[in-house]
Formats: C-alpha cells, sequence, structure tokens
C-alpha cells in the first residue's frame, strides 16, 4: 500500500484499571504498549490511534471502521459488555474489507465468535509457564524475521482442543512447561477480509514489550491489510447477457422488485 496502514488498536482496558500488578506492567495501558510496538516497526508506513471499550459507542462506530485499514481486538474480561451491535458492525467491516487482528483472550470476543461461527473454546492454566511459539509456516509473511522458536519466559498456558474452524494458513503452534500445544497463529479470510489470531499476550505479563511478538504483531498488520481497497459484498441480479452488453440495474428498475 502506498498510504500508511491506517491502524485501530482496541483494548478492553478493564485490568490496567483495576488490577494493580496489571498497572505496573501497563501503566499506559495494554493498547498503548500494542500501538507502540506498531510504530516502532512500521515507522512512517502506518498511522495508528488506540480506542478502549469505555470510550463512547464502546470505541467502535461505523465512521472509525470505514476509514480503518486494520482492527487489532484485545478483550477478556469485560466480552458480554460489547455489545451485539458493535460485534456485528466489526464482522460486516472485516466481511468488506477491513484487517482484524485477535490477540490472546480475545479469542472469546464476540466479533471473533461471530466470524469463525464456533464456541472457541480452549483449555487454560495461569502459572508462569514457558511457551514457545514454533514456527510452522516460514514462507508466510507474517513469520519473516521471527525466530524459531520464539521464547517467551512466563506466560499463561493455552491448549488444545481449540475449538474453531480449520485455519487457511496455520503459521504458529505453541508449546508449554506441561508440554500442552496449541495453533496459537492463523489465518481465515472472511468475506474481503483477512483475519489474523495470535495467541501471546496475558494481562499479566509484559508479553507486548517482547520485541518477537512485536515482530509478529507488526508483519501480520501488513498483512491483513486490504491491498485493494474496501467493498461490501451485495447481492447482484444480472440481466441477460450483461457480460457483454455491460447493462447494469440500477436500484429504482422495477425487475428488482419482482
Amino acid at each position: 500500500m502506498s498510504q500508511p496502514i491506517r491502524v485501530v488498536v482496541w483494548g478492553e482496558n478493564f485490568h490496567e484499571n483495576h488490577d494493580e500488578p496489571v498497572r505496573e506492567i501497563y501503566p499506559d495501558g495494554m493498547h498503548t504498549a500494542i500501538a507502540e510496538g506498531i510504530r516502532t516497526h512500521l515507522g512512517e508506513g502506518a498511522e495508528v490511534e488506540t480506542r478502549v471499550l469505555q470510550d463512547d459507542s464502546q470505541g467502535i462506530t461505523d465512521e472509525l471502521l470505514a476509514s480503518a485499514d486494520v482492527l487489532l481486538w484485545w478483550g477478556h474480561a469485560r466480552h458480554d459488555e460489547v455489545s451485539d451491535e458493535t460485534a456485528t458492525r466489526v464482522q460486516r467491516a472485516v466481511q468488506s474489507g477491513l484487517g482484524l487482528i485477535v490477540l490472546h483472550s480475545g479469542h472469546h470476543s464476540k466479533p471473533f465468535i461471530q466470524l469463525m461461527g464456533t464456541s472457541c473454546n480452549l483449555d487454560w492454566r495461569g502459572s508462569d509457564d514457558r511457551e514457545l511459539v514454533w514456527t510452522v509456516d516460514p514462507s508466510h509473511p507474517i513469520a519473516q524475521g521471527v525466530p524459531h522458536p520464539i521464547v517467551i519466559d512466563s506466560e499463561e498456558m493455552y491448549g488444545e482442543p481449540f475449538d474453531i474452524p480449520a485455519p487457511d494458513q496455520l503459521i504458529f503452534v505453541s508449546s508449554f512447561s506441561g508440554g500442552e500445544v496449541i495453533r496459537s497463529g492463523a489465518t481465515w479470510t472472511r468475506g474481503r477480509g483477512r483475519v489474523f489470531y495470535f495467541r501471546p499476550g496475558d494481562q499479566e505479563y509484559p508479553t507486548y514489550f517482547h520485541p518477537d511478538v512485536r515482530r509478529v504483531i507488526a508483519n501480520a498488520v501488513q498483512w491483513v491489510a486490504p491491498a485493494n481497497g474496501r467493498q461490501a459484498p451485495v447481492v447482484n441480479r444480472r440481466p441477460a447477457g450483461w457480460f457483454e452488453t455491460g447493462e447494469r440495474l440500477e436500484a429504482a428498475d422495477p425487475r428488482l422488485q419482482v
């Protein structure tokens, strides 16, 4: 893209305001740390802003989504407070070409569940596990410039079974100290939009300052960004031979009212 990628980082912003250990790690909020990582790697190639659940309209408006190229989503303790209207707004924007990156516990967010069509349930344990993020598709652009494996000394464990549809592309799998594994970096296409889920990032750990995690997220921003603009999928009723004559039916055409 010749123009800077327009990026919105959305954060639930609950733990940072209610849990002192989280506030000590992320005094300016997790969303700010995520945004800083993108700016560090992409520089003038991205225009990054942040929104949080406590903002007007829960930080998500039609105008914001229409002007964005990429939305990143982190949520955990307040999934139910996100309105169905907001979730559907995000879903429709993705189907029109908005790139979506869902981080860590955002697997249980309303927008992700609506886009996946499954429960997105998984196993978990909060016990300072070491996470190794193994690259299984080194040719993918999201995996460029990251070590194999990425070593995260302390993290929450997520494990299979992970109730998601079969990914279009599986890029990373993670293993943990207890022996569990999970598909931790995967992509899907929904309508015209690309979706990437990336597992690391529990609020109790400084994961979003990890240089390799930041590199993956920045790579993902570039990959999910729409290459050819945005357009919502539409239903077209075509007159016979339209591809030869170039005829189009306007919205007011009576043939569309049948």
